[in-house]
């Protein structure tokens, strides 16, 4: 993991990485006692319950990053059904389709560009934990997950400090607020995510009127 933190984002050699990694990443990830898929998706559960009506089984969640399904295996257990997933990785989306508990597991999508295979407005939920890390994805990232979540929908990320800190994350969320993107609803802070580090968890609220999307995207 630490060799991930400095690939810069790196789409092809972070791939690299991770089809070499799928078959040990859950145990791996056991052994630093990595509790941020629970963690997100019991704050997804929360959030649910607080604001989005109707069966929990008919609402329909994006794990953005979802590697080898940690975050949609917590999901489906808090009773989740519509969840679909992608990931960098095929080979870490393929370990997210054994699960068995998504509609559809993508691999080869990079969430620092523009993510074409998804509509805007397509999910209630949107969750990405592991992914806003340094080495991964940039914090603009952002802008295309409230873009495929609805219009009062929400989005759950973690980011770890040391990732918020150095990419100044804070500074995105206030510029993606002015441009009325999206809103900060809760941000958890130096919550349990490693044995070596805390993260942040945040709660987005996409607003009801959708800002028109940009060019400036790679």
């Amino acid at each position: 993991m630490k060799a991930s933190h400095h690939l810069d984002g790196d789409a092809v050699r972070l791939a690299h990485l991770y089809s070499g990694w799928a078959s040990a990443f859950d145990l791996d990830q056991a052994r630093i006692e990595y509790c941020g898929p629970t963690i997100v998706a019991e704050l997804a559960g929360a959030v649910q319950t607080a604001y989005l009506a109707g069966q929990r089984n008919a609402i329909a969640i994006l794990d953005a990053g979802c590697g080898t399904g940690l975050v949609g295996v917590e999901l489906e257990r808090l009773g989740f059904r519509l969840i679909d997933g992608f990931d960098l990785s095929e080979e870490m989306a393929e370990k997210a389709r054994q699960t068995g508990v998504y509609r559809h597991a993508r691999g080869d999508v990079d969430l620092n560009g523009r993510l074409s295979d998804y509509s805007c407005a397509s999910y209630d939920l949107t969750v990405c934990c592991g992914v806003l890390t340094l080495g991964h994805v940039r914090p603009d990232g952002l802008r295309e997950l409230a873009r495929v979540t609805r219009p009062n929908g929400f989005i759950v990320a973690s980011t770890r400090k040391s990732y918020a800190e150095t990419t100044s994350f804070a500074d995105q969320v206030r510029r993606l607020q002015d441009e009325g993107v999206l809103i900060p609803a809760q941000c958890l802070r130096d919550g349990r995510y490693v044995a070596e580090e805390e993260a942040h968890y945040w709660v987005f609220q996409v607003p009801g009127k959708i800002s028109p999307p940009t060019d400036e995207r790679p």
